[in-house]
């Protein structure tokens, strides 16, 4: 929560690796809600102020909005963010805001109970009220309501199947918005008549809010249809009751132009671009180029893996289309497909950015000079205890010595298992903050 000045970057030619996760630091520091919010604040309304949130940034943006707000205007209200995401309260900062915990990315019942007692806070609000949502990248699994007609179980189901099936984030928040009852819109519904503004950090290609955490207080123009076609299309079964409700409608959303939204604000105080401008400003002023590709980079991670590797590979060989030494940054939502597992084979563990490295050090093919490191931007990458992995130039000797073969890896989405033999996960801990993928390639 403080301003501390960030420490200096180590040597890129001494310690490369070292180099690239101060970089990452440097992307998670521009992303704290502290640095960020008070911009956005509106003042203090003539009757209440009521403050619900969700997401993996919950704990951060509550302290930093309580830190923020004038002492003598009250506050009430209920965040619920990811188990383990709640920031250690700074010294002397007063708690005026209930945080909860709950599970990410499969919905839990405490999501669940969450989900009902922020309903239930807006059920009295009038047009003197003030709402401010604090909404970041993972709210949609802890923002859980499911629909009338579905249960926890059939919304876990359903949730888990469109993780493992290779689905883009867009995708997923389609159905989601559409089997809940808080999502999709749904709680700015809710919130009529109450003035309502929200605060949102994004972890999405595109930084639409309608799509980080599933949009619960922006219209959203998606349709039944669309939710139902997705669904379909990745083959994933619903109970009868549940498609007969998307094919005639009744679980629609509320849609652009409803007046229950009229005078909402929506402000991005956090968003990945800004986060790696901010990793590129760093590395400009140690004397290393950057490039920044993109912020909206999808597609299958280890596909995308390999596409930046060929990339490198030009610049390490000849100089083309950037000179050396520089560092190459890149942001997005890629995808992990699950691949079948075979008989008896130990199922593998790793998310995104692991599997990012995994393509990446494949197709590098040990090329000298460059290095890497991708991690998520929350400090875990999927489910496990890692942000994600580094790639040296000579992690596929070192994996040779060991006896790992990486393709055996990426053929049981095992990116842990091999990064964790040769000592290379990249491990940060939460970091109450979340711009999705962080992916930054030196070439010296």
């Amino acid at each position: 929560m403080s301003h501390t000045p960030p420490p200096a970057l180590a040597d890129p030619r001494r310690d490369p690796q070292q180099f690239l996760l101060d970089l990452f630091h440097r992307a998670v520091l521009r992303a704290q809600p502290l640095h960020s919010m008070a911009p956005y604040l509106p003042p203090p309304p003539k009757g209440r102020t009521v403050v619900l949130g969700a997401g993996k940034a919950g704990g951060s943006m509550a302290q930093a909005l309580e830190a923020l707000w004038p002492p003598d205007a009250p506050l009430l209200g209920l965040v619920v963010t990811r188990y383990a995401h709640i920031p250690p309260r700074p010294p002397g900062l007063a708690q005026r805001l209930e945080v909860v915990e709950a599970a990410h990315p499969i919905p839990d019942a405490a999501g669940l109970a969450a989900a009902e007692r922020m309903l239930a806070l807006t059920e009295d609000l009038t047009a003197d009220d003030l709402v401010l949502c604090l909404i970041s990248g993972g709210g949609s699994a802890l923002l859980t309501l499911p629909a009338d007609g579905m249960d926890l179980q059939d919304k876990q189901r359903i949730n888990q199947a469109l993780l493992e099936s290779g689905a883009a984030i867009g995708e997923m928040n389609c159905v989601r918005k559409h089997l809940s009852r808080i999502k999709g819109g749904r709680l700015a519904a809710a919130c009529h008549p109450a003035k309502l503004v929200t605060l949102t950090i994004s972890d999405v290609p595109g930084d639409d809010p309608s799509v980080i955490a599933s949009g619960p207080t922006v219209p959203d123009a998606s349709t039944c249809a669309e939710a139902l076609a997705i669904l379909n299309r990745y083959q994933i079964p619903l109970p009868e009751r549940l498609r007969a409700a998307l094919e005639d409608g009744s679980l629609e959303t509320p849609k652009p132009g409803d007046a229950r939204f009229a005078g909402h604000a929506v402000h991005l105080i956090a968003t990945p671009q800004q986060s790696l401008e901010a990793a590129a400003e760093a590395a400009r002023a140690a004397g290393i180029a950057a490039h920044v590709l993109s912020d909206e980079i999808e597609g299958e991670s280890r596909e995308i893996g390999k596409m930046h590797a060929a990339l490198a590979r030009a610049v390490a060989r000849h100089g083309s289309p950037f000179a050396k030494p520089c560092v190459i940054l890149s942001g997005g939502e890629t995808t992990v497909t699950i691949r079948p597992r075979q008989p008896g084979a130990a199922k593998g563990r790793g998310g995104r950015a692991g599997e990012f490295c995994l393509g990446l050090a494949q197709a590098l093919q040990g090329q000298g000079g460059v290095w890497a490191l991708a991690a998520d931007t929350d400090g875990i990458d999927g489910v496990e205890d890692n942000a994600g992995a580094s790639v040296a130039p000579d992690t596929l000797q070192r994996a040779a010595e060991q006896k790992l073969r990486l393709s055996d890896h990426l053929d049981r989405n095992d990116a842990y298992g091999f990064f964790d033999a040769l000592g290379d996960l990249v491990v940060t801990g939460p970091t109450h903050t979340n711009v999705n993928d962080f992916r930054a390639i030196l070439i010296l």
